[in-house]
C-alpha cells in the first residue's frame, strides 16, 4: 500500500472512529436504561468491556502478525504488532481503571485478587514487559524476531483471563460467552449485579464494543503510518550520515 493510498484509507477510519465513538457515547447515556441494582454507574460497564475487548483484539492480531513474520520475515508484520501491543496495552490500562471504577459500588471495593483481576494483572505486566525486551535488542531482525516469538507466548496470558471466571469461582460476571451474571462469593458488602437484562443493554453493548473496535483501526493505522515515516527518516539520516562520511567531513 502506498503512503497516499495509506493516507486516504486513514481519514476515512478517524471519521468512521468520531462517528462511531459519539454513537456509542449517545447510547450509553441517552439510550440505554437504568439498571436496576446500580443506577447509572452502571453505564461504566459499557466502556469497560468496549475497551476490554479491544485488548483483546490488539493482542490477538499482535499473534498474528508475528506468526506471519516468522514465515514471512517482512518490516511491516513487526511494526503491525508492535503498534497492535501499544495499542493493546492502553487499552487493557484504560479497562482496568474503567472496571475498578465500576467495581467500587458494586462490590465495596476498587479491586479483589479475584482470579480474573489477578490473571489479568498478569496478562499488563506481561505485555509491558514485550517493550523491555524490544529495548534490550539492538539488531533490528533479531529484535523483530524474539519480539515476535514473545508475542505468541505471551497471548496464553489472554486466554487464562479468559478462562478465569468460566473456570474458577469469580465475582466477575461473565459477559461474553455465558450468563452475564457474577458467581456470588459470599463476601461481605458485595452488590449483585443484575446482568444485561434488556435489549436496550445488549444493544448499546454491541454499539460499544463495535465502536471501539473501529477506534482501534483507526489507531493502528495512524500508528503505522508513523512508523513507516520514523523509518523513511532513519533511512535518511543513515545516507546523509554516510554521504558525508565519504566525503571525510
Amino acid at each position: 500500500m502506498t503512503l497516499a493510498r495509506l493516507n486516504r484509507t486513514i481519514s476515512i477510519l478517524n471519521v468512521a472512529a468520531l462517528v462511531a465513538l459519539l454513537i456509542a457515547l449517545a447510547a450509553i447515556f441517552f439510550y440505554a436504561p437504568v439498571e436496576r441494582t446500580m443506577g447509572n454507574v452502571q453505564r461504566i460497564f459499557y466502556f469497560h468491556v468496549g475497551t476490554a475487548w479491544v485488548a483483546a483484539v490488539a493482542f490477538f492480531v499482535a499473534l498474528i502478525v508475528a506468526v506471519l513474520y516468522l514465515r514471512q520475515p517482512q518490516t511491516k508484520w513487526d511494526t503491525i504488532g508492535l503498534a497492535s501491543i501499544e495499542i493493546g496495552v492502553v487499552f487493557l490500562t484504560m479497562a482496568t481503571i474503567a472496571g475498578s471504577v465500576w467495581g467500587r459500588p458494586a462490590w465495596n471495593t476498587w479491586w479483589l485478587w479475584t482470579p480474573r483481576l489477578t490473571t489479568v494483572t498478569v496478562a499488563w505486566l506481561t505485555y509491558v514487559a514485550y517493550f523491555m525486551l524490544r529495548g534490550a535488542i539492538d539488531d533490528g531482525q533479531r529484535r523483530a524476531r524474539f519480539a515476535a516469538i514473545y508475542a505468541i507466548v505471551a497471548f496464553a496470558t489472554i486466554i487464562m483471563a479468559y478462562f478465569s471466571i468460566r473456570v474458577l469461582r469469580d465475582i466477575h460476571p461473565v459477559v461474553f460467552g455465558g450468563s452475564a451474571e457474577g458467581v456470588q462469593t459470599g463476601a461481605e458488602g458485595l452488590q449483585e449485579f443484575s446482568g444485561v437484562d434488556s435489549l436496550k443493554m445488549v444493544v448499546t453493548l454491541n454499539i460499544n464494543v463495535l465502536a471501539f473496535t473501529v477506534i482501534y483501526a483507526a489507531w493502528l493505522a495512524n500508528r503505522y503510518r508513523l512508523q513507516l515515516l520514523l523509518d523513511q527518516a532513519n533511512q535518511l539520516k543513515m545516507r546523509v550520515t554516510a554521504r558525508l562520511q565519504s566525503e571525510g567531513r
